[in-house]
This record gives C-alpha cells, sequence and structure tokens, in this order.
C-alpha cells in the first residue's frame, strides 16, 4: 500500500474485457512526506470508490486481489484505490 494523488482519469476504446465499466485514474505515488516521488512514475489504477481530481488515495499493489474485484483472474489489473486518504 502506498498514498498517491489522483493526476486525472484515462479513457480507452480499447481494453481488457475485465476492466470494462471501471474507472481508470493516472495517480503519481507520494514519498514518506506526502511529497510527489521523484523517482515514482504515474500509475494507472482502477477506482471503484469515486476518488477524483486532486484527491489523495491509498492504492494497493496486490494483483490477486485486484483481479478478484474485477471477477477475472486472467486480468492484467495491478493497481487499485482502496481508500481516500484523511489530510
Amino acid at each position: 500500500m502506498r498514498l498517491a494523488m489522483v493526476e486525472g482519469t484515462a479513457v480507452s476504446t480499447t481494453k481488457h474485457p475485465s476492466m470494462k465499466g471501471y474507472k481508470l485514474l493516472l495517480v503519481q505515488p507520494l514519498d514518506d512526506q506526502g511529497n510527489a516521488g521523484e523517482e515514482d512514475d504515474p500509475l494507472l489504477v482502477v477506482d471503484t470508490i469515486g476518488a477524483g481530481h486532486g484527491v489523495k488515495v491509498v492504492i494497493s499493489n496486490d494483483g490477486k486481489a485486484a483481479r478478484e474485484l474485477v471477477g477475472d483472474t486472467t486480468s492484467p489489473v495491478r493497481w487499485t484505490v482502496i481508500g481516500l486518504a484523511d489530510n
């Protein structure tokens, strides 16, 4: 798990069937002090809780849980939003 800031949404006309109907977010991982990690690339995450631009979120890279979330054991989904972070 780690903290990240939502930078925007992603739209795809072609994607794995398991990802249809799920909102995709582009997030920037944060370091321990809550700043954007300079060495970390942005990540594409599946959002099921309704986070929006500028919201600090808790993300998980538990691939097994992500695949269970979308209901497909062959899904390429890796990162998911698992919570909204308080300040």
